[in-house]
This record gives C-alpha cells, sequence and structure tokens, in this order.
C-alpha cells in the first residue's frame, strides 16, 4: 500500500476504476436479455427447447442440476410448448458423453427418443449456441438451464443469431450455487468477446438436418 495520503488516495480511485470495469461485463449480459428469462410454467412456445449439459456423476448419470435441467425441458415438451429437444454438452472422450446421458434420462421421462437430437460438441455455451445456429439450424428456442447461467446461454444464443427465451431452473441456494453465480461474473468477461466476434465453434459442422426433419412433420 502507498505510505502518503495522495498515493493511498490514487490506490483507491484506481480500485473503484477496476471495481466497475470488471462489473461491467456482468452489467451487459444483464441490460441485454431483460424480459427474457422466464420459468417453466410462463415459458412462450417455441419449436425446439435447448438444453445445456451440466455434468455427469461417476456412474455416467446426469449430476443433480443436469437433471432438474431434463426434468424442466421434459414438462417444456408434455406441455406442448416444444416439438423437438437438442440436447447438447461434452463429447470431448469415449468415456465421457454428456448428450447421450441426457437422452436417456428424457426417454425414460416419456420423451419419445425420436423427438431428440444430440449435440456432441457443445464444449461450453458458446460452442452450444454457435452450433446450434450454425450446424443444426436452430432459428427460435427456449433454453434450458440453471438460473445463475440463463443470462449469459441468453446473450450468446442471440449474439449467434437466434431468437430465445430462456427457461431459468431454479436451485437451493448453496455454497456451490454462490460458487457458480460469482463464476458467472468471469464467464461475462469471455461472453462480451464471443457475442463481439463470433468465433468459428471448436467444431463447425456439417450440417445436421435432424431438427428440420422432426419439426417438419411436427
Amino acid at each position: 500500500m502507498p505510505r502518503t495520503t495522495r498515493g493511498k488516495r490514487r490506490a483507491l480511485q484506481a480500485a473503484m476504476v477496476l471495481s466497475v470495469l470488471g462489473l461491467l461485463p456482468s452489467a451487459w449480459v444483464y441490460v441485454t436479455t431483460d424480459g427474457r428469462v422466464r420459468t417453466v410454467d410462463n415459458a412462450p412456445s417455441a419449436p425446439v427447447a435447448v438444453v445445456f449439459g451440466a455434468g455427469l456423476r461417476p456412474d455416467g448419470e446426469p449430476t443433480q442440476w443436469l437433471a432438474h435441467r431434463l426434468d424442466a425441458a421434459a414438462e417444456l415438451y408434455h406441455s406442448g410448448r416444444v416439438r423437438a429437444l437438442l440436447v447438447t454438452g461434452d463429447n470431448s472422450t469415449e468415456d465421457y458423453n454428456e448428450p447421450d446421458s441426457m437422452r436417456r434420462y428424457l426417454v425414460e421421462h416419456d420423451v419419445p427418443a425420436d423427438r431428440i437430437v444430440a449435440d456432441y460438441a457443445g464444449f461450453n455455451t458458446w460452442n452450444s449456441c454457435a452450433r446450434a445456429a450454425s450446424v443444426f439450424g436452430v432459428s427460435e428456442a427456449l433454453l434450458v438451464t440453471q438460473d445463475f447461467h440463463i443470462r449469459r446461454a441468453l446473450a450468446l444464443c442471440e449474439a449467434a443469431g437466434i431468437d430465445a427465451h430462456g427457461v431459468a431452473v431454479p436451485e437451493w441456494r448453496s455454497p456451490v450455487w454462490v460458487f457458480s453465480g460469482l463464476r458467472e461474473m468471469a464467464g461475462a468477461v469471455t461472453a462480451v468477446y464471443q457475442a463481439a466476434f463470433t468465433p468459428s465453434p471448436t467444431f463447425p459442422g456439417p450440417r445436421d438436418t435432424g431438427l428440420d426433419e422432426i419439426l417438419s412433420e411436427s
């Protein structure tokens, strides 16, 4: 710390400026998605729901948070608000397959397998959003994820060209929830870059017509 009064004042001013700059990305995410966050009960209709991965347990089954996302997606389907589901997650190794685990869970909850399309290269939120638009042809969707993550998902999917509403899945405010919310502040910084420059996803193609075929039959 500076020893002089003037030096301490400048250090305090610098800290305040850095704090404001650090909060700007989070403010951008919040402002650009205002009015587009809903719940399962009041979500509008859309052709497809995009369900983001949230990890697997050691036995390969969805984590509790992912199961809650899938429960919400199943409810959206059964209520007729969506006609198809796109499950997007990580399958970067042979032993780790989020999308197939998500599909199995949904089928066990009475969602027809032929109404589910899997994206195996949804390694992060941007990859999931960019591939939903460019690979799977999604232009309008409901996004399903936890309440602390929904606004960043909305901002990125809209940057990718998807007209979206977010379905926020509530969770108990545990220490993990608090940590995840704080991590979203760092994620918002990356989101600003991704929204501004729209980098190509890790695996950009080829085009998958699975959703097109489902929706053309509906």
